[in-house]
C-alpha cells in the first residue's frame, strides 16, 4: 500500500477553510505569504474575513490582538522565523500579557525548510514561545493530527502557537479513530527497554526506528507529544519509571524545545538519563530537505543508533 504524504501547512490551510462556516467570527491574517502558508485556501473560501497585512509581521500581530480584543477568533500566519522571531515582542506584550485569544499559525519551521537556508530555518521558535506565560504550543505530526489540532486551538481560550512544516510527511494517523486532546501525549507503541519521545515530523521517524530496534531485541516505547506546552508530565514520568531511559527527538534545537521540557520534567519527578536528538546548537544551511534532515541527525537511522548507544551505556 502506497504511503500518503502531505505537508502539515497544507492541512492548516484546509482546516481553516473547512471550519470557516462553523465559525463565522473567524478571521485569518497573513503577512504576504498566503500561497506558502496555505492560508490562501481560506482566502478563497472567505475573502471578506481574510486580511493580508503585507511584510509587516509585528504589525500583523498587533492587528490580531485588536481583532481578538473585539471578541473575534483570529489566526495570524507567517513563517516560524518571522511569527516567533521577528514578532516576538509584540506576541509577548500584546497577545501573551493580556492573554488574548490569538492563534499563531507558524509554517516552514525547522531544517526541512531546505533550500531557503539558515535565515529561514527556525530551530528556536518552540524555545521562544515556551517562555511566554500562558502560551499553548502545538506541533502536529501529520495531516490528521494537524487538522484536529486547528479545531482544538480554535476551541481553546487563550493564545496558541501552532507549528507546521513545509515538507510532505507520511500520514500515519487514522482519521476515523484519531482523537486529539490538548496537553495529552499519545503512546503509539508499547515498550519497556527505552522510551522514544518525539514531536512533529520526528514522530514517524521514531516509529520507524522502533521497528528497526525491535528486530534487534530492543523494545522501544514511542510517545507522540503534540502539545509541547502544557506538556503531558504524567505520560513522561510513567515512561521514565517503567523504562528508566528516555530519548527525545525533535526538528528543533536541543536547547529549549521538547528535549528541554522532558529533561526538566524528569529531573524534577523521576531522574533518569535523557538523550536529546535535535539540532545541536548550530545554524542550518541551504540544501534539499531530505538530505538536511539526515545530515543533522533527524532520521530514523540516527534515532536507532543513539538508542542503541544509550541502551548499551545505561541499561
Amino acid at each position: 500500500m502506497a504511503i500518503v504524504k502531505k505537508a502539515t501547512r497544507e492541512s492548516y490551510g484546509e482546516a481553516l477553510a473547512a471550519l470557516s462556516a462553523e465559525y463565522p467570527d473567524l478571521f485569518v491574517l497573513d503577512a504576504d505569504l498566503a500561497a506558502a502558508t496555505k492560508t490562501g485556501i481560506f482566502k478563497k473560501a472567505c475573502p471578506e474575513r481574510f486580511i493580508d497585512c503585507g511584510i509587516a509581521e509585528a504589525n500583523m500581530m498587533g492587528i490580531a490582538a485588536g481583532i481578538a480584543a473585539a471578541g473575534r477568533k483570529v489566526f495570524a500566519s507567517s513563517f516560524a522565523m518571522f511569527a516567533a522571531g521577528r514578532a516576538f515582542e509584540i506576541v509577548r506584550n500584546s497577545i501573551g500579557y493580556p492573554h488574548l485569544n490569538v492563534k499563531i499559525g507558524a509554517t516552514h519551521a525547522g531544517i526541512s525548510v531546505g533550500e531557503d537556508g539558515a535565515t529561514h530555518q527556525c530551530n528556536e521558535d518552540i524555545a521562544l514561545m515556551r517562555t511566554i506565560p500562558g502560551m499553548t504550543i502545538i506541533n502536529p505530526a501529520d495531516d490528521v493530527e494537524a487538522k484536529a489540532a486547528v479545531k482544538a486551538a480554535l476551541d481553546h481560550e487563550g493564545p496558541v502557537y501552532m507549528r507546521f512544516g513545509r515538507l510532505a510527511v507520511p500520514v500515519f494517523n487514522d482519521p476515523d479513530t484519531y482523537k486529539f486532546e490538548l496537553g495529552k501525549g499519545i503512546e503509539l507503541r508499547s515498550g519497556s527497554d527505552v522510551a522514544i519521545i518525539a514531536t512533529g515530523l520526528m514522530v514517524n521517524e521514531a516509529l520507524s526506528a522502533a521497528e528497526t530496534l525491535a528486530a534487534e531485541g530492543i523494545n522501544a516505547r514511542v510517545i507522540n507529544i503534540h502539545t509541547i506546552k502544557p506538556i503531558d508530565k504524567d505520560i513522561i514520568i510513567k515512561a521514565a519509571k517503567e523504562t528508566g531511559l528516555i530519548i527525545t527527538a525533535e526538528e528543533h534545537s536541543i536547547i529549549g524545545g521538547l528535549g528541554g521540557a522532558v529533561a526538566e520534567t524528569v529531573s524534577e519527578e523521576c531522574p533518569v538519563p535523557v538523550i536529546r536528538i535535535g539540532v545541536n546548537d548550530v545554524f542550518g544551511h541551504s540544501g534539499p530537505a531530505a538530505d538536511l534532515l539526515k545530515e543533522f541527525g533527524l532520521s530514523a537511522e540516527n534515532i536507532a543508533e543513539k538508542t542503541r548507544e544509550a541502551v548499551k551505556r545505561f541499561k
